[in-house]
């Protein structure tokens, strides 16, 4: 059985925050008719692609998809469920906002199968949240943690963004303070990232807004990386830090080149090494299903070298490079090439090359970028 993650997107969201460029619209038309769509895309990749194919998570992105009634998404679940194999302990999560669900809808959403929950903080200070153009304050945003905790969900991830402008270290850190203090089990830090066609893109351009440079950047993160190490939260990707057994199944999907089906506007896909993205516009979306079953806009074939560069890729800005299974997809001749390289970085303490896997270190993740210009 090939394991495989389904991502869901939900478009609608209440409120378009500055710095986000995820495809979302804040209406509530076509909700109904997205539903429809949806069940008819499952239908469609299922009839395609189910065979010998075993769904390891469900993810429901945005948007805001917890703006949906449970029912909503528990329809959803259902179509997955009735159309493809699905492991008894799949993960299934849904990200949500902080004042967007009450305890009682909470624990609708625990009861409709959602066993994991992403809430997106970004900061516990008011002033920070108010510069992102967050609809929640502090007090929200730690009630929404708690308030999933009492709904019984044990596996709970933040998000939250570092480097703000005019955002100190001490003010940082105090964040950090806050969000090991809550019953969370993960942490997604982000560090905040110009996207074009932006709110926030625009502000810089227009000098309304200055960023903090990229120093200061690496800094903020390596003391990130320190701190939450210290507090019993391991980190197994560039942003991503965790308790004990609480990776996030679907986004490892991502990062060990597994295979995936993205549902819904905008979504992207990779079976078969082709990789296919859907159209943004809803109405687009809504109207190619209603014609063609699917709403693919674009598509490309994986060649041996796009696989070979999105392999090491991936694997560098998670839990690193397994030689073996490295060498048994695409031979040694690569690593041959490179080993005087990894020598090099490993004396510089920016990898560790142990137990037949290469990796970077909390400061090799900082400048992983550069790293994989380097290399690939």
């Amino acid at each position: 059985m090939i394991k495989t993650a389904c991502y869901i997107h939900i478009p609608f969201c209440d409120h378009k925050c500055i710095y986000c460029d995820f495809y979302s619209i804040i209406t509530s038309d076509n909700i109904n008719p997205f539903l429809k769509s949806i069940e008819k895309e499952i239908n469609y990749f299922s009839s395609k692609h189910s065979k010998n194919r075993e769904l390891i998570s469900i993810y429901f992105g945005g948007g805001t998809p917890s703006l949906m009634e449970t029912d909503y998404i528990k329809q959803i679940i259902c179509l997955v469920k009735k159309n493809f194999t699905v492991n008894e302990a799949a993960e299934i999560t849904i990200e949500t906002n902080p004042g967007t669900v009450s305890l009682d809808k909470l624990k609708r959403f625990k009861e409709s199968g959602i066993n994991r929950i992403s809430i997106g903080i970004q900061s516990f200070d008011d002033e920070e949240l108010k510069f992102l153009t967050r609809i929640h304050n502090y007090k929200t945003a730690i009630e929404t943690v708690n308030n999933a905790y009492n709904a019984g969900f044990g596996n709970i991830s933040i998000d939250l963004i570092f480097n703000l402008p005019n955002q100190t270290k001490k003010k940082w850190k105090e964040n950090l303070v806050k969000a090991i203090d809550l019953p969370i089990k993960h942490i997604s830090a982000y560090s905040l990232i110009l996207e074009r066609g932006t709110i926030l893109n625009k502000m810089v351009l227009d000098g309304k807004v200055e960023l903090q440079d990229a120093d200061y950047d690496a800094n903020l993160y390596e003391t990130t990386i320190e701190f939450l190490d210290q507090k019993g939260f391991y980190q197994y990707e560039v942003s991503n830090f965790t308790k004990p057994d609480y990776e996030c199944v679907h986004n490892n999907a991502y990062w060990r080149y597994g295979e995936y089906f993205g549902l819904g506007t905008s979504a992207h896909s990779f079976i078969n090494k082709k990789r296919w993205w859907n159209f943004s516009s809803l109405k687009k979306y809504i109207s190619e299903i209603e014609l063609c079953g699917q709403a693919i806009a674009g598509s490309e074939i994986i060649t041996a070298e796009k696989e070979l560069d999105e392999y090491v890729m991936l694997a560098l800005r998670s839990s690193g490079l397994n030689l073996n299974e490295f060498s048994e997809r695409f031979g040694v001749a690569w690593l041959e090439k490179k080993n005087s390289y990894f020598n090099l970085l490993e004396k510089k303490k920016l990898l560790e090359i142990t137990n037949g896997s290469i990796k970077l270190t909390g400061t090799g993740y900082a400048v992983c970028d550069e790293i994989l210009k380097e290399i690939l």
